[in-house]
């Protein structure tokens, strides 16, 4: 798994989003990777500005986008998104 871009939302630790979440192992990932946007006609490709795992699960903040996309994480990486959030501590309590 590539360690490259590990970012946290800003105003946000760690901690709060592991709380937020009730994932104890949540974790901050690298944007090196492919995002794809299933439910879009064309399968949209995202480019991803932060990645927060929970174990199998996503949710990916893209560049120049302000919604929080939730999506499994593909044994190669790859992240496919199939839904969105206004808010991040919504997607965060939708995991």
């Amino acid at each position: 798994m590539t360690t490259t871009g590990n970012r946290l939302p800003a105003g946000w630790t760690l901690e709060e989003i592991r709380d937020v979440s009730g994932d104890r192992e949540a974790v901050s990932l690298g944007t090196d990777r492919t995002v794809m946007a299933s439910w879009s006609a064309s399968d949209a490709r995202l480019d991803p500005e932060i990645v927060l795992g929970f174990h199998g699960l996503c949710i990916v903040k893209a560049v120049d986008d302000d919604l929080w996309h939730m999506g499994s994480l593909n044994d190669d990486g790859s992240i496919v998104c199939w839904s969105s959030y206004d808010d991040l501590r919504e997607a965060l309590r939708g995991l």
